[in-house]
C-alpha cells in the first residue's frame, strides 16, 4: 500500500507541530486524499499486521446499530475499551485506585500499568456479566452505530441511513444523494468520542460501487489502517447486497496527524517494503444483516510483524 507510505512521508516532510486534546502532541497536515482500486486486492496494510478480526467485528457492530462495547468484548475486540473505561473511572461509582490520565501514566510507571490492567480486566468482567453495569458504563452514547441506523429526528422518529442508502442505490443508482453521515451536532457532546469518519458517499458507474469517505481527524499510525480496511469491507458488503462489483475507495482526510509518541513506530514501518495485497472471501449466501465474523475472511494476507504503539485517549 504505497498510498499509505506516501501519506506518512508527506506528514513527516510537511507536518506542523501541534498541540491536541490528548496532550500528547502531533505532526499534522490539513487536507489529504488517497485512492484505492478494490479490484487490485483488499487494501489492508502489509507493512505491519492489522488484526482483521477487529475490523470485521467493529464494522458489524456499527451495522447492527449497537453502541455498547459488550458485543465487541464478546468478540475479543478491545479497540473501544479506553473510552468506556474512562467514563467509568471518572464516575462516582468507581472506588478503585486513581486512574486519572491512565493512558499516559501506564506507559511511564510499571506499577501503575499493572494496576491499570487489573482494573480494566475487572471492568471487562462486569460489562460481560452484569447487565445493569453494561447498560450504564458499556454504552458509548451517540456514536457510529446509533447515527448510521437510528438517527434521531426532531419529530421523535429515527432514520436508518444504511437502509435508506441501500434502497436509493437500487432504485436510483445515478443519484448524487447516496450519503451517510455520523456527524450530528446535537449529539456530539453525548458521545464518548465524537465521530472521526463523519460522512461517506457512494457512487455507481459501470456496474461498480465506489465510496468516498470524509474523515475530519485521522490518527495515521493506529487509526487510518483500520479505517481503510473497514470502509473497503463496507463497500464489498454493500456491493454484494445489491448485486454490484466493487470499484474504488477514496479516503479524504481533514486533519491527518502522527502522534509524537508514534514517531519511532512510524520510522520502523517506513523501513519495510509493502507486500502483495490479499483478497476478501465471503463464502455464504447470507444477507448483510445476518453476517457474522466467521463468514468473512482474507485469503493471502502475509504482512510484516505487528508494531505496537500507545493509543491517545
Amino acid at each position: 500500500m504505497k498510498q499509505y507510505k506516501e501519506l506518512i512521508q508527506h506528514v513527516l516532510d510537511n507536518g506542523h507541530v501541534k498541540s491536541d486534546r490528548t496532550g500528547v502532541g502531533t505532526r499534522s497536515i490539513f487536507g489529504y486524499q488517497m485512492r484505492f482500486d478494490l479490484t487490485e486486492g483488499f487494501p489492508i496494510l502489509t507493512t505491519k499486521r492489522i488484526a482483521f478480526s477487529l475490523v470485521k467485528s467493529e464494522l458489524l457492530w456499527f451495522l447492527k446499530g449497537d453502541t455498547n462495547i459488550r458485543f465487541l468484548l464478546k468478540h475479543h475486540n478491545h479497540i473501544w475499551d479506553e473510552w468506556a473505561f474512562k467514563q467509568y473511572v471518572e464516575s462516582d461509582d468507581y472506588i478503585g485506585p486513581d486512574m486519572s490520565d491512565f493512558g499516559k501514566r501506564s506507559l511511564e510507571d510499571q506499577h501503575f500499568a499493572m494496576l491499570y490492567q487489573q482494573e480494566m480486566a475487572l471492568f471487562h468482567q462486569q460489562i460481560l456479566t452484569d447487565d445493569q453495569f453494561a447498560f450504564k458504563y458499556g454504552d458509548l452514547g451517540e456514536v457510529y452505530g446509533k447515527q448510521w441506523r437510528s438517527w434521531q429526528t426532531r419529530e421523535g422518529g429515527t432514520i436508518d441511513q444504511i437502509q435508506q442508502v441501500l434502497d436509493s442505490l437500487i432504485s436510483s443508482p445515478d443519484s448524487r444523494r447516496h450519503i451517510v453521515t455520523a456527524w450530528n451536532p446535537e449529539d456530539v457532546p453525548n458521545a464518548a468520542l465524537p465521530p472521526c469518519h463523519i460522512l461517506f458517499q457512494f457512487y455507481v458507474a459501470d456496474n461498480k460501487l465506489s465510496c468516498q469517505l470524509y474523515q475530519r481527524s485521522a490518527d495515521i499510525f493506529l487509526g487510518v489502517p483500520f479505517n481503510i480496511a473497514s470502509y473497503a469491507l463496507l463497500i464489498h458488503l454493500i456491493a454484494r447486497e445489491i448485486g454490484l462489483e466493487v470499484g474504488e475507495f477514496i479516503h479524504t482526510i481533514g486533519d491527518a496527524h502522527i502522534y509524537e509518541n508514534h514517531l519511532e513506530a512510524v520510522r520502523l514501518l517506513m523501513q519495510r517494503e509493502p507486500r502483495e495485497l490479499p483478497y476478501l472471501v465471503l463464502e455464504t449466501d447470507k444477507k448483510m444483516a445476518e453476517l457474522t465474523v466467521d463468514d468473512i475472511r482474507l485469503e493471502g494476507y502475509r504482512p510484516h510483524d505487528t508494531i505496537k504503539a500507545p493509543i491517545a485517549v
